[in-house]
């Protein structure tokens, strides 16, 4: 573990008007899935944005919730490939926060140098996490093996995007922003962020360009041993041969994951498998119809290389709601100009799609990011509404707990790292493991598998909220 950046005097001016409940800690840490140590100030508190760690942990229990009642509930799983579900709101929630949180540490910056050595620092050690947790090393539950071949290691995951987006949003604040500049007037806002807004365009026009484009010629991958008997190796073709196709098989986002990743390197059981086009038991999975396509089983990375430019542009927004934070210490302020921020993205996300740019989390497409962030701004909104403007702090108290440890919860259970420890302990069978026989035990209660498990997860959240609350009366708090 090691201190992101030193407290400066700079950063222990409040973000809240003081009121009698003020928490004395610092800001919380640029990652979203990690919280720093509070150290209380002894002239002037710091009081915590306490929406933004329910907000975090809000993430945090949804993740849990799409990942392992999703396969009771298809309809909150990841969409197949276009709409919208509540699965396909949580990497934009992440990244939001990212940028929230980068907004409110970097308010100034002593050193340059200094502060992007940590950045890169911080994003090495995130993107190497989330390698080992999601590069295929931990097979999760229901297997009790682990290890990967080096051959196939999947390079990019959730917490690799979200190391991505946060350098981009931390080397812009720290390098493209004139914190010099006093904000008295809306020409000063905008010469003081000016460079960052031209740099978060570039990268949204890069995006585009190379989406519609790019020109993508058929290809060929190979079948995988776990869809052929007696280890036959087959070879596919995909047809394509066109510009600015949006559907599985010939965008241009494959097309550079397999240029540069290589086929054996990307997410091997992608989302589109549970199209109408891959699955009789569309939107979950299921056999493939007898007209199957050949793409069916082609590979592709929901994270990769393209769309995480995209992604990036959600950190972005949510930098913004952060500047906003920093520059505005009226509560009233602060929800006016999130509100005249969000709803009009929000608004532009649903025309998009009218005119045509389809919402898609697997090529977070320019509508889905606008509508996504949109809705990060608005929970953030309510939220600080309902808890550091209203103060109403106990009903949200265990989402705030696992928000201030939300690493370690993303990691033991969203990542299933304990759930896969607990059922190494099995009686005589692997199948009479606790994991499994208490998930058993609530379907006979509720003489439903479908509701049975949703209770099962939802002691699930509740139990990681109660672990993440010890943490906080101890006052450990995992970082990196």
């Amino acid at each position: 573990m090691s201190t992101f950046a030193d407290v400066t005097e700079e950063q222990r001016s409040p973000l809240l008007p003081s009121t009698s409940n003020s928490i004395g800690q610092n800001e919380d840490a640029v990652v979203p899935l990690v919280s720093d140590k509070p150290t209380p100030t002894a002239t002037s508190p710091n009081p915590r944005l306490a929406s933004l760690d329910v907000f975090r942990g809000l993430t945090v229990a949804l993740m849990i919730l799409v990942d392992d009642a999703g396969k009771a509930f298809p309809s909150i799983n990841h969409s197949p490939w276009f709409r919208v579900t509540l699965a396909d709101f949580v990497m934009p929630f992440f990244l939001f926060v990212v940028g929230v949180s980068v907004g409110l540490v970097y308010k100034k910056v002593s050193s340059k140098s200094a502060a992007t050595k940590k950045v890169i620092l911080r994003t090495i050690k995130l993107f190497l996490l989330g390698l080992l947790l999601q590069g295929g090393y931990f097979h999760g539950r229901g297997s009790l093996t682990y290890g990967v071949d080096l051959g196939k290691i999947r390079w990019l995951g959730v917490l690799q995007r979200i190391s991505i987006g946060y350098f981009l949003v931390s080397i812009s604040e720290i390098w493209l922003v004139n914190h010099n500049i006093s904000v008295d007037s809306p020409a000063t806002f905008m010469r003081k962020y000016s460079f960052q807004w031209m740099f978060s365009i570039l990268l949204c026009s890069v995006y585009l360009c190379l989406l519609y484009l790019l020109y993508v010629p058929n290809w060929k991958f190979e079948l995988s041993d776990m869809h052929l008997p007696y280890h036959i190796s087959v070879t596919q073709t995909v047809h394509c041969g066109v510009r600015g196709s949006l559907e599985p098989p010939c965008n241009a986002a494959g097309y550079i994951d397999r240029l540069i990743l290589g086929e054996h390197h990307v997410y091997q059981r992608p989302v589109y498998r549970r199209t109408k086009e891959c699955s009789v038991n569309s939107p979950d999975y299921g056999p493939l119809p007898p007209d199957s396509p050949a793409w069916c089983l082609a590979p592709f990375d929901p994270e990769g290389i393209l769309s995480s430019l995209m992604a990036a542009i959600t950190c972005f927004v949510g930098l913004h709601f952060g500047h906003i934070l920093v520059l505005f210490q009226g509560h009233k302020e602060r929800v006016f100009l999130w509100f005249t921020f969000f709803f009009p993205l929000l608004l532009t996300g649903y025309v998009m799609e009218i005119l045509g740019i389809p919402l898609s989390k697997a090529l977070y497409t320019l509508s889905y990011m606008c509508v996504t962030a949109g809705a990060s701004g608005l929970i953030l909104t309510i939220l600080y509404y309902i808890v550091d403007i209203k103060q109403f702090r106990k009903p949200t108290v265990v989402l705030q707990w696992m928000g201030m440890n939300a690493l370690i919860v993303y990691a033991l259970a969203a990542c299933d790292i304990f759930p896969a420890a607990i059922q190494g302990f099995y009686w005589r069978t692997p199948e009479n493991n606790l994991v499994d026989g208490t998930e058993a035990f609530l379907q006979i209660i509720f003489h439903s598998e479908r509701w049975g498990t949703l209770v099962f997860v939802m002691v699930e959240i509740l139990f990681w909220g109660l672990c993440a609350g010890l943490l906080h009366k101890k006052g450990m708090y995992i970082k990196l």
